[in-house]
């Protein structure tokens, strides 16, 4: 079966043909490094690993590139840098927060079973550039040359009327756009949906030369960066250019305008992917509801992250996913029987079953493709089930530690847990529902979960337990 996939560009699923098969190209958006990555943050990291090893299967791994990028210059950053380390000097204290960010990303994303990226840019490296590969500060300059960016009280802006096709992507008139925008009123722009590509930077920030025809040191706007470095590793036309369906408008439209209107092509990718929304307990994920949750917060509580791996896959990447305590429990169990096998093997890849791999080449379809795992380990078709499961990033490593963890837990735990499960055995007895339900609550506190079924032979009420994390 051949690879099929959903173009965001055109609406339609339709078969994928690379441009050149000897080398298959795919840009990713990655993490502005200012704070511990969210869960939402790690659905594209997770899908985009999928097509990534799914591409290495078809094409073989040398015939791959996967660039995702570092974001390393950000107002964000700056905010967070002045409020972390207020006695150290601007740009000593974005290194030290950008850095730390970073590495917290990748022991993260690490536990996730991500395979690292071809190329992972860092932004601040593309601004300007000795070996004559692309940068912003060329790009930027190119694009005023050909007419469709101009410099305006030392910013260069982005000319959206120079480009007639604007909002392709997102499928949106100029119109339908600045009504539905937040739009940056400023006196020198020319149009109210014209970006920034530079800025002059303000005092004590990061900052660069200008491009030509602004004096002052100045940085790069943020859709600028994802264009240099694309087009700097991968050319000014590839393959697959993927991320967060929330990235869709602006930044990929205008990471479009700009790649286009820079190199005068008329695509800056072929096949263009976004994962849906991600929902907590049925919730926008906000720090105002409480119920912002970082991935670092998972894998800390004691969830390993080939738990929240199959949890994310569980759901196809173009649907919203609602992230539930419930779900997770369920990916918790679902993984803990299938590696109860000992006959599983994950270190052979060679031979991953072909409707699994007919799921995956289906638009990336994680849903069927676990459904045949269930099938494989229904059937003790054990090897097919190693094989898909190492083919998904999955080991066993994390999980049987964590379950060694629990069971430890577990047991030192009992001698308080089992007394207060006789006493609610007691109140039930005699009726006393609302104490029953108390010591229910006070267990559930303790992560205890409990079960009660029906002994066949005297009819009593048996309750076992277990602890969820």
């Amino acid at each position: 079966m051949a690879l099929k996939l959903h173009n965001t560009l055109t609406r339609q699923k339709a078969e994928f043909e690379p441009i050149d098969p000897s080398n298959v190209r795919m840009y990713v958006c990655g993490p502005t490094v200012y704070d511990y990555a969210h869960i939402g943050n790690a659905r594209p990291v997770i899908v985009f690993d999928v097509l990534f090893r799914l591409l290495r299967q078809i094409y073989g791994p040398q015939h791959v590139t996967y660039v995702r990028n570092i974001t390393d210059v950000d107002d964000k950053i700056n905010a967070r840098a002045a409020r972390d380390y207020p006695n150290l000097p601007l740009n000593e204290a974005i290194r030290k927060v950008t850095e730390a960010t970073e590495k917290q990303f990748h022991a993260d994303i690490s536990a996730l079973g991500v395979l690292p990226p071809t190329f992972e840019p860092r932004a601040t490296e593309y601004i300007h550039r000795d070996d004559g590969r692309e940068d912003m500060v060329s790009l930027i300059e190119t694009l005023v040359d050909r007419g469709h960016a101009y410099v305006a009280e030392n910013h260069v802006l982005f000319d959206v009327e120079s480009m007639p096709d604007y909002g392709r992507l997102s499928n949106r008139s100029l119109d339908e756009m600045e009504a539905g925008a937040r739009v940056e009123v400023a006196p020198y722009k020319k149009g109210p949906m014209d970006f920034v590509l530079w800025k002059p930077a303000k005092p004590g920030e990061p900052a660069w030369p200008s491009p030509s025809g602004i004096d002052v040191p100045g940085r790069p706007g943020w859709h600028i960066e994802c264009s240099a470095m694309a087009g700097a590793l991968l050319g000014p036309v590839f393959d697959i250019h993927g991320g967060g369906i929330d990235l869709t408008f602006p930044h990929h439209e205008n990471e479009i305008a700009q790649s286009r209107c820079a190199h005068e092509t008329s695509v800056m990718a072929n096949v263009w992917l976004h994962n849906g929304f991600l929902q907590v307990e049925g919730e926008k994920m906000s720090k105002s509801l409480g119920n912002f949750v970082t991935i670092h917060e998972l894998l800390v509580a004691g969830w390993p992250g080939e738990v929240l791996r199959l949890n994310m896959l569980r759901t196809h990447y173009r649907q919203p996913i609602d992230w539930t305590q419930a779900g997770l429990e369920e990916s918790r169990k679902i993984l803990t029987h299938w590696f109860s096998r000992e006959e599983i093997d994950t270190s052979d890849h060679a031979n991953v079953p072909h409707d699994f791999l007919d799921a995956l080449k289906d638009d990336l379809n994680t849903p069927k493709a676990i459904a045949e795992l269930h099938g494989y380990a229904s059937s003790k078709d054990f090897k097919s089930l190693g094989a898909a499961l190492g083919f998904l990033g999955f080991d066993g490593e994390t999980l049987r530690a964590a379950e060694q963890r629990l069971a430890e837990t577990a047991h030192s735990l009992a001698s308080s847990v089992e007394p207060l499960i006789a006493a609610r055995l007691e109140a039930r007895k005699r009726k006393d529902f609302a104490e029953s339900d108390r010591i229910r609550d006070e267990l559930a506190q303790m992560g205890i979960a409990l079960k009660d079924t029906k002994n066949k032979e005297t009819g009593e009420i048996e309750t076992t337990w277990e602890l969820t994390r």
